[in-house]
């Protein structure tokens, strides 16, 4: 009589646990997992994410109008938070310095005034279409609440600056996204037809790169009109930064479409009749796609770098308009960098935004192509 034995295998084993081959991962999932192995990117985006969310909601988390002006509270220290019964504000006064012809604020916090939890303030459109008054934290009426501190114009840095984070964080993605389209599609042509056609493209890329970029940026923007719409100028300036952002992305698209272009799948798309525009979209621009997503990431703290130097320079972005390189031209007086130190705050945001894009591109560069 014969034993049969019953298998001592699991069968709800997954796929791993039974051996099959790595292989049968999606391509994606292995992209997920090796990026999730660094901590560093995902910290950056994660830190990204919630600067845009604030972008986002900025008016509703700004307690004060950015644009209103207060001269009672000219360069006015960051306000003073203390615990009485809850958040309370400290009572300040403005006094005049007569040597040094500098107002000077002192801090009463026998007079603090408590802070109101989605408290009334000015109003503005919650993402942009309900209009509403609520606010996430406001002083009483009659107090201004300067978390950091004001301008020399006596409005609010820090609404300013979660205003500026809607210009100087979107500026970034719209710029690249249009250098993307061309750098990609430019780039796809040049390196798949090749000839005449590669050597003029490549030619054109040359005198582009061989202009210095920042001469080259503030020359565009110089010959704006001054006096045009905030929103129009916005579109233009990432127009503008695009323009040049699209020649480097282009380069590196062509090296890569050529490598593809000997293939023995392009050679046997060919052989069966496909024509250019099938072979370009079928196979050159997927499996270009993975590339353009870590080159696009990598081009974007540049954007946001190159609108705030214009901005900086009073060639970019202008008044009324806000963004952090509006803030930051304040920030060109020896004085605020010894008396108003706060003013520089948004220096701080530009730094953060650039270095989280920078470990959050380096992260999906590793995870895209660990060989790389």
């Amino acid at each position: 009589m014969s034993i049969v034995q019953e298998p001592t295998h699991d069968v709800t084993a997954t796929p791993l646990e039974k051996g099959s081959d790595v292989g049968d991962i999606p391509q994606w999932r292995l992209m997920a997992r090796r990026f999730k192995q660094s901590k560093l990117a995902v910290g950056g985006g994660i830190v990204l994410l919630v600067m845009y969310v604030i972008a986002i909601f900025a008016p509703f988390l700004a307690s004060n109008d950015p644009n209103a002006v207060d001269s009672n509270m000219a360069n006015a220290a960051p306000s003073k938070i203390i615990w009485k019964g809850g958040l309370a504000l400290c009572g300040q006064s403005q006094k005049l310095n007569e040597e040094t012809f500098t107002w000077e604020y002192t801090t009463d916090c026998n007079k603090a005034v408590k802070l109101q939890w989605f408290g009334q303030g000015y109003e503005h459109r919650l993402l942009g279409l309900i209009p509403t008054k609520t606010h996430l934290l406001t002083a009483g009426k009659g107090t201004k609440f300067y978390l950091w501190g004001g301008d020399d114009q006596g409005r609010d840095v820090f609404s300013r600056t979660l205003a500026g984070s809607r210009v100087s964080l979107t500026i970034g993605l719209f710029g690249v996204g249009i250098a993307t389209i061309l750098g990609a599609v430019i780039g796809t042509i040049s390196g798949y037809f090749g000839g005449i056609v590669d050597n003029l493209v490549q030619r054109v890329i040359e005198i582009i790169l061989s202009v210095p970029t920042l001469p080259l940026w503030a020359t565009m923007a110089a010959v704006l009109p001054r006096d045009m719409s905030v929103t129009r100028r916005y579109l233009l300036i990432s127009i503008l930064l695009s323009l040049i952002a699209w020649a480097g992305l282009a380069r590196q698209v062509r090296g890569k479409v050529m490598a593809y272009a000997g293939s023995d799948y392009v050679a046997a798309a060919r052989a069966a009749g496909s024509g250019h525009s099938r072979i370009i979209l079928t196979h050159m621009v997927p499996n270009s796609v993975s590339h353009l997503v870590v080159v696009t990431m990598l081009a974007i703290p540049g954007t946001i770098i190159a609108e705030t130097s214009l901005s900086f320079l009073g060639i970019g972005m202008l008044p009324p308009a806000v963004s952090w390189g509006v803030l930051l031209q304040d920030a060109q007086k020896i004085q605020v960098v010894t008396q108003y130190p706060w003013m520089l705050i948004p220096a701080l945001a530009v730094i953060l935004a650039v270095t989280c894009y920078q470990l959050l591109g380096d992260g999906v560069r590793d995870a895209v192509d660990p060989y790389g």
